[in-house]
């Protein structure tokens, strides 16, 4: 059991480091007029778990933060995770 949690906490941290460094990559972008990273792109790396690490790095350099899609999306992929882990919890226990 502790293996599993141990791996899984390391997959969480490569996801969660990756959504910061592509979340700050597409604010230089954008300020350098560079070639952006796609949206649908950045929706996905924060369902796959970048969605918390995402939303703070995004309200911390002030990047996209005008855009509902991200200000109401990642919360709500945030919420729909933390119901994941109760129901799992949830569905173990029982």
């Amino acid at each position: 059991m502790a293996e599993k949690l141990i791996i899984l906490l390391c997959l969480y941290s490569i996801v969660a480091s990756f959504a910061i460094i592509i979340t700050v990559y597409d604010k230089n972008a954008a300020r350098k007029r560079k070639r952006r990273i796609p949206e649908n792109f950045l929706l996905l790396t924060a369902f796959c778990g970048g969605a918390l690490p995402m939303l703070i790095t995004m309200k911390a350099i002030n990047h996209k933060t005008q855009h509902n899609k991200f200000m109401l999306g990642l919360p709500g992929i945030i919420l729909i995770h933390v119901l994941g882990v109760i129901a799992l919890m949830y569905i173990k226990y029982v």
